[in-house]
């Protein structure tokens, strides 16, 4: 068993990695069922990446190109817990990568460094022997060799803990490292054999970094004083906010078309003022932006002025000013009222739009999908037969047209876990779940004990309800409920002193920056009463946010506090309207309010006072859009149809579950032989109705209700606008929601991380070697040496022993097919498990300067930094 200290310390390496990982960290089972069946969705192919493709002989010879990121990096080390996205475009412009993804996200020889790289023997050991190129040099004309390979490993295998590094997967299963024929040869020999080891050495760091603790861990954050990539490194200015890389005059590929290129943070709301301004030329940016580029150009080319093309005070709506201005909603129609903006605001609004028109915007899908979370450690999720409940509720067709739709974006729900479409690992795997069928959903939860009558009983002193209720009675086949001071049905204090030890990640020795202790920010009022017992939860832990059940306002705090800012809203239509999200409703923010078809106990609570500044980990969690078109409202409906569904016929069991016939309702495909929980209903007779139950669930007279928690930044109107329908779709089986929103800057670490939620929507990148990277999202938390309980970066605590082994066993596969296979096979059993939904691929939106080539959505593909340049005359 390990020792605590090293426990805490993984505990802090992967909640720092899983800050990282979401800013920028699947198939027929032959094991199920006996064969293998190719998916559609395999076949499929990506969308394509949309950077203004051409040749570099047809682009100008130098010129700055300025790029906005979210912000500077806090480290030019990418192997520590706090490199970030800005991390990884400076490290992929200036190091060595000896594997590139390209456009279906798949490794290639990156021929710049590598003559070649293979496994030349399995048995009795892997070995793979790389062969690097004579002209492959650092900027200190040292030759790239033998040295550099077994510094990094040595660093990174994790055997010497003076390096503060935040992950060590597959240098740990590196036997040896050793030199060649001459330097230019490396040969790695492996303890445990390694699927995915051409993700190692990439980035490759020269030995003066990784061969001291020191360098590794402190130098390298603040600089890199040798290259070996088309760029260099040349200054930081932390105040300014810029990090300037120039051409590596020891650069020996296809020269780099610019001269520098200066990487400016640039806050996601103020990306359209800072290409209007010309102080960027690339941006990642949101709808809203897209939008306002989009209204530009037609200008540009029909010649109306701003005051024809929807300029604040021209007829808009509050919805439009918030957008012009970055404001919320309500305080944009208060603006109106009062006469819109000034003539001065009218003409600075037109004005950039004149600057935009020389803009683009180019668009792709992000190799990363968002997602329902459903944490599954204690209260009603414990059950699985209530997360299966969930995901049977819930339409992800209709929540995927919802974003992707109005872009132009192919609308599929996501299939896998692990892989994306046009990745090798990809597969649609979702029928081991099910689809979309509420009555399915509404039978799991009445076999689960949760019914309207259940509900209206009276709890009898010492009774506990939900899951905890089924372990008291010895259910079999269910997860015993693990107590959890702040999970629905359980009274809690607030104080930090009671979360478990996974929510506290310490400061290593030494003091690396970026480490931060999560506390409890809920307050519980300690009365069983079920009204008191649905307002447990206050925005700022005084219970000035709360609403009862009846829709009643504690009128406690009347300050700002509850209003949701909704700068990059995502407005949804009038008659889909939320209740933060109303455009037609100046107090729709307010929790007391009670919306039209819903029911009272459909509990919005406000946020808790935050700082306006959104931590880069947090910013791309927003999906790159704010509006919803006209049409969108039709898609409820247009989905939300009847279907068939047979899934009795039983099987053999595996992990606990049968498989049968699988469910026809997943058009997607899945494997042949998808299986469904022991004991999961017979179908329906033929011809019987499905409706939405006219009551909320209960159990021994406790309600089935979810705590829903929402970040409220202004760069996360999507995530709050799906959310909302989702809590909708819920509805529909008879489970209520209280929706919590809290600060971006607090959502992941103290509510996501510290597993502070019942369900939460955030992203996870996909990979291409899912087999390591995909493997501690998903692996089963264990008990710690120090009696909490380590959970890696599974933040919805579900897991089984067969998905561990599947990603041990795909992670040992030397052939990439049947690794590939077997990930597939651990991607179907996750679907089953049901601890988290696939839901969306996240678009990705661009704006570029018109006259930029070989920039944009790289969607899965790497980058080339040196075929970046501008167009000629």
């Amino acid at each position: 068993m390990p020792d605590v200290v090293a426990v805490r310390r993984l505990r802090r390496r992967t909640l720092r990695s899983a800050l990282a990982l979401l800013t920028s960290g699947v198939i027929a089972l032959p094991v199920l069922a006996g064969c293998t069946t190719a998916q559609p969705g395999a076949r499929a192919k990506p969308v394509p990446m949309d950077i203004g493709a051409a040749a570099p002989d047809r682009l100008d010879d130098g010129g700055t190109l300025h790029w906005a990121v979210d912000a500077v990096p806090a480290t030019f080390n990418a192997f520590q817990a706090d490199a970030d996205a800005a991390t990884s475009r400076v490290t992929g412009a200036v190091l060595p990568a000896l594997f590139r993804l390209d456009e279906h996200g798949r490794p290639q020889r990156n021929a710049d460094y590598l003559v070649s790289a293979e496994v030349t023997q399995r048995e009795p050991r892997q070995v793979v022997v790389y062969k690097l190129s004579e002209q492959a040099v650092w900027g200190n004309g040292r030759e790239i060799g033998a040295p550099d390979f077994v510094a990094q490993w040595r660093a990174l295998s994790g055997k010497d803990t003076a390096y503060w590094s935040a992950r060590n997967a597959g240098y740990d299963r590196i036997e040896k490292v050793e030199r060649g024929k001459n330097d230019l040869e490396v040969r790695v020999t492996f303890a445990k054999p390694y699927a995915d080891w051409q993700a190692l050495f990439t980035p490759l760091y020269p030995k003066e970094v990784m061969g001291a603790p020191a360098a590794f861990n402190e130098e390298a954050r603040k600089a890199l004083k040798t290259s070996a990539g088309p760029f260099m490194l040349q200054s930081t200015n932390r105040e300014a906010g810029t990090v300037t890389l120039v051409r590596n005059p020891r650069w020996w590929g296809t020269p780099a078309r610019l001269d520098s290129l200066v990487l400016r943070a640039v806050a996601r709301d103020k990306r359209a003022t800072a290409l209007a301004a010309g102080t960027v030329d690339v941006a990642e940016i949101d709808r809203s932006v897209a939008d306002r580029i989009a209204v530009a150009v037609r200008d540009g080319k029909n010649g109306p002025t701003a005051r024809t093309s929807g300029a604040p005070g021209t007829g808009s709506t509050p919805t439009s000013l918030a957008k012009a201005y970055g404001a919320d909603e309500d305080e944009a129609e208060t603006a109106q009222l009062a006469g819109g903006p000034g003539e001065a605001a009218q003409a600075e609004y037109a004005k950039e739009q004149i600057a935009l028109r020389d803009f683009v915007v180019r668009k792709s899908l992000e190799p990363a999908y968002t997602q329902l979370a459903l944490n599954g450690e204690s209260g009603p999720l414990a059950d699985e037969r209530v997360r299966r409940a969930v995901a049977r509720a819930l339409d992800r067709k209709a929540l995927a047209e919802t974003v992707l739709g109005p872009l132009g974006l192919p609308a599929q729900p996501v299939g896998s876990h692990v892989a994306l479409v046009g990745q090798r690992a990809y597969a649609d795997s979702s029928a081991a779940l099910g689809g979309h069928d509420t009555e399915e959903a509404q039978a799991l939860l009445a076999d689960a004990g949760w019914t309207r009558e259940g509900a209206r009983q009276k709890v009898p002193d010492g009774t506990k309800a939900g899951a905890e209720a089924d372990a008291g009675r010895g259910t079999a086949g269910k997860t015993p409920a693990v107590q959890n001071p702040a999970a629905p049905g359980v009274v809690a204090e607030s104080s930090a002193a009671q979360a478990p030890a996974t929510q506290t990640p310490a400061v290593p020795s030494g003091g690396v920056p970026g480490a931060e202790s999560p506390g409890a920010t809920e307050a519980g009022s300690g009365d069983e009463d079920q009204n008191q017992n649905q307002n447990r939860y206050a925005g700022d832990g005084n219970g000035s946010d709360r609403m009862d059940s009846s829709g009643t306002q504690d009128e406690s705090d009347d300050s700002a506090s509850g209003q949701d800012s909704g700068a990059a809203g995502f407005a949804p239509d009038d008659d889909e309207a939320m209740p933060d999200e109303d455009p037609g409703n100046p107090s729709d923010d307010k929790p007391g309010d009670v919306v039209p078809g819903r029911e009272a106990g459909w509990n919005v609570l406000a946020p808790a006072r935050s700082a306006a500044v959104q931590r880069a980990a947090l910013r791309r969690q927003a999906d790159a859009l704010d509006t919803v078109d006209s049409d969108r409202t039709r898609v409820m409906d247009e989905y939300l149809g009847d279907g068939t569904h047979d899934d009795s016929a039983a099987g053999d069991e595996v992990d606990g579950y049968g498989y049968g016939a699988g469910d026809d309702k997943q058009g997607g495909g899945g494997m042949a032989g998808a299986y469904a929980p022991v004991g999961t209903r017979a179908p329906a007779p033929a011809g019987t109705a499905r409706h939405p139950l006219s009551g909320p669930l209960g159990k021994d007279g406790k309600p089935l209700t979810l705590r829903f928690v929402l970040p409220s930044g202004p760069g996360s109107g999507t995530l709050r606008t799906v959310g909302n329908r989702i809590a909708r779709m819920l509805d529909e089986v008879g489970i209520r929601t209280e929706i919590t929103k809290v600060a971006d800057e607090s959502y992941f670490k103290d509510h996501i991380a510290s597993g502070q939620y019942d369900l939460a929507l955030y992203s996870w990148p996909t990979s291409a070697f899912p087999a390591t990277d995909a493997r501690p999202i998903f692996a089963k938390p264990r008990p710690a040496a120090d009696g909490s309980l380590l959970v890696e970066q599974n933040y919805t605590r579900v897991g089984t022993d067969r998905i561990d082994q599947l990603f041990e066993r795909a992670l040992s596969e030397l052939d990439e097919k049947d690794s590939a296979e077997l990930v597939k096979q651990a991607d179907a059993h996750i679907w089953a498990a049901a601890g988290s939904i696939p839901l969306y691929q996240r678009p990705q939106l661009v704006a570029v300067r018109h006259d930029l080539a070989n920039v944009g959505a790289f969607g899965y593909a790497s980058p080339r930094y040196q075929d970046i340049g501008f167009k000629q005359p």
